[in-house]
């Protein structure tokens, strides 16, 4: 079976004895707080840590942005020390909407591996936790190739617009508009994107709107499997590339370097407004 990108509570609280099945935590703050403090002190039955800056991106710098994608060895490796087979199917949660989350599911998701984000994370968990640290059974993982199609730097971004292709900032609008900037060194956005910050995609309560409402939210804008999407630093801009495949548009492209390498680039231009 193949994991829609994003799955139930329901669902998981039924398939959790799935032998095949492995769950994620991918708890991560820009606040100082400590994701692996926020795992052990609360998870879900069974589930694994998998760290954002030493698993899921290499060193970050300037052109290249915060969170550049990791070498393939980098990812199997780390991937495998948590027990992550090449063929389990992998339900991924973090606490902030998905916001972190996305970024693991999308990129097994590029590699062919059946996985998925918790719909609502560990709010909406209504089972027990478990808590205290979690030492897994490693596995051997073979390093796989990023698919080239899947991700694009910056040139690939001024020849979409160029092109006519939908550009996508997924930040917040005053971040997008140029109006704040508490990140990166420059504010605005890529000149030509559109705006479709992430956090549409939820409710209220932090789950997804229902498919017909993320669908009709993508057409409007004109986004499917054609356009491009940026965030900060590639992370969160993973949510709406999994909503978009959930709303059976197709995976638009990723700019992985997004605004934290723009901005730091005096070559790129900055829109405001």
């Amino acid at each position: 079976m193949t994991l829609d990108p994003i799955v139930s509570q329901d669902w998981l609280s039924s398939s959790l004895d799935q032998a095949n099945l492995v769950v994620c935590d991918v708890r991560y703050y820009l606040d100082g707080r400590s994701g692996p403090d926020a795992f052990e002190s609360g998870h879900l039955p069974g589930a694994r840590y998998i760290d954002m800056d030493t698993v899921l991106a290499s060193p970050g710098g300037p052109v290249i942005g915060r969170h550049p994608m990791p070498t393939a060895e980098v990812f199997a490796a780390g991937l495998a020390a948590a027990g992550v087979s090449s063929d389990a199917e992998v339900v991924v949660y973090d606490d902030l909407g998905g916001m972190v989350a996305g970024r693991l599911v999308w990129m097994l998701r590029i590699l062919g591996q059946s996985a998925g984000l918790l719909d609502g994370g560990v709010q909406a968990w209504t089972g027990p936790l478990e808590t205290g640290p979690v030492v897994p059974d490693p596995v051997t993982r073979q390093p796989q190739p990023w698919p080239a199609d899947a991700m694009v730097d910056a040139d690939g971004v001024v020849e979409a617009v160029e092109a006519g292709r939908v550009v996508v900032d997924s930040r917040a609008g005053e971040r997008y508009r140029g109006e704040t900037e508490p990140v990166d060194p420059r504010a605005g956005h890529v000149p030509g994107a559109i705006n479709l910050p992430f956090a549409g995609n939820l409710d209220a309560d932090g789950r997804f709107l229902p498919v017909e409402q993320l669908r009709a939210r993508f057409e409007e804008a004109g986004l499917d499997g054609n356009g491009v999407v940026y965030c900060g630093s590639g992370v969160s801009a993973c949510n709406n590339l999994l909503a978009v495949e959930a709303a059976g548009l197709g995976r638009p492209t990723l700019y992985v370097g997004s605004w934290s390498g723009w901005s730091t680039d005096p070559d790129r231009p900055a829109a405001i407004g």
